[in-house]
This record gives structure tokens, sequence and C-alpha cells, in this order.
């Protein structure tokens, strides 16, 4: 038990440390970039691509997304955007005519994007 208690207290001092180093101006930029167009700028799925999904986008804002968040910091994120519920997210970019420049996800902008995300859903 105690050695189980050590490497929770381990791994949240991990968590909070790789958090402190997050930018928040690239985790902006990549939103803005690359999910604002389907969550909109506020996370609550109003972006112009919103509703042409199926299904349609998920409002992030809510209480059960959040916690999601909260429970597994970056996984969430690192899990949609590395596996993007198999091919609906390209596939309805594809059938908006929306292209995206491919991009190198870095564990930093993953961190950087999970900071940036739960901290406009805590003001909501």
């Amino acid at each position: 038990m105690k050695k189980l208690f050590i490497a929770v207290l381990g791994t949240l001092s991990l968590i909070q440390t790789s958090l402190a180093f997050a930018d928040s101006a690239n985790g902006k930029n990549l939103y803005s970039q690359r999910c604002a167009m389907c969550h909109g700028a506020n996370l609550k799925a109003t972006g112009p691509l919103a509703n042409k999904s199926s299904p349609p986008t998920p409002d992030l804002t809510t209480p059960a997304f959040k916690k999601r968040l909260t429970d597994y910091p970056g996984v969430i994120v690192s899990s949609v955007i590395l596996r993007p519920n198999g091919n609906l997210i390209p596939k309805t970019l594809k059938d908006n005519g929306v292209t995206l420049a491919p991009h190198a996800w870095s564990i930093q902008d993953l961190r950087d994007l999970n900071q940036y995300m739960t901290g406009v859903i805590a003001k909501n």
C-alpha cells in the first residue's frame, strides 16, 4: 500500500510539473487552428463544422467532459488527436473541403492544448 501511495504521489507531481511548464499561447494557437472549426472558440460545439459530423461535435464544457479532462490530464486530448474517432474527424474535414497541414504533435503540444482547454472550461 505504501509503494502504491508513493507511486501515485510521484505520478501526480510529474503531471503538475508538466502542466506548470505548459505554454498557453501554444495551446491557444493549436486549438484555434485545429479544433475551433468544430468545437468553437468557447469549446461548446459552436464552430462552423459542429453539426456537420455524425455524431455531431460534443460540447467540451459539460461537467462529464470536465471531469474526464481533470481525472486523466493529457490522456483525453492526446487520445482524440492521435486516434481521432476512427475516421470521423478526417472524414468531416474532407467532406467539408477543409485541409489541415500535417502536424508533428509533441508531448509539449499535448500538454499545452490540455492546459488551454482546461483554462477555457474553468471559465465556463
